[in-house]
C-alpha cells in the first residue's frame, strides 16, 4: 500500500513539472575573408565574461568549417536569459585568435558590434541582448 501511495505522488509531482523554457539561436556569420580553417563561436550569459582573451569564460561553443564566406550556426535549447556571441576566424586551425604586436591576425566579432577601437572596446554588457524566443542575430566579421 505505502509503495503504490508513494507511486501515486511522484506521478503528480512529475506530471505537474515543467521544463524550463528553452529557444534556438542561430548565428548569422557573414564578411569572412576567405574559406581557410574554420570560425569558433561562443555564446556567454554572465557579466564579465567579455572580454575573455584565454577564450575558457564561454558558456556554449560550437568550432565551424568554413565553406562559404557567410555562416549559419544554431544553437538549441538555450534557456532565456541575457547572451552575447563572440565568434573568431580561426583561419590556420590552430584552436586560437592569433595576435600581432597589438591586434589580432585573424578575424573576429561580436553581437552589437560592426567595429573595435580603443573608444568602443567590448564587453558583456555592450555585447549583450535579450533572449527569450528564437532569435537570429547577425555577426559581422571585422579585420584589423
Amino acid at each position: 500500500m505505502k509503495k503504490s501511495v508513494y507511486l501515486l505522488l511522484l506521478i503528480l509531482l512529475l506530471g505537474s513539472f515543467e521544463p524550463p523554457e528553452s529557444h534556438q539561436l542561430q548565428v548569422k556569420i557573414y564578411d569572412l575573408k576567405n574559406t581557410n580553417g574554420n570560425v569558433v563561436v561562443m555564446i556567454y550569459n554572465k557579466d564579465g565574461s567579455i572580454p575573455d582573451k584565454t577564450f575558457t569564460k564561454y558558456y556554449r561553443k560550437k568550432v565551424v568549417d568554413v565553406t562559404n564566406k557567410r555562416l549559419l550556426v544554431t544553437f538549441e535549447n538555450l534557456p532565456n536569459g541575457k547572451y552575447a556571441v563572440n565568434v573568431f576566424h580561426d583561419e590556420n586551425n590552430n584552436g586560437k585568435l592569433d595576435k600581432g604586436f597589438i591586434k589580432p591576425k585573424e578575424g573576429f566579432g561580436l553581437t552589437n558590434f560592426k567595429s573595435v577601437n580603443l573608444l568602443n572596446r567590448p564587453n558583456f554588457e555592450k555585447a549583450s541582448f535579450k533572449f527569450n524566443n528564437d532569435t537570429l542575430v547577425k555577426i559581422k566579421m571585422i579585420y584589423l
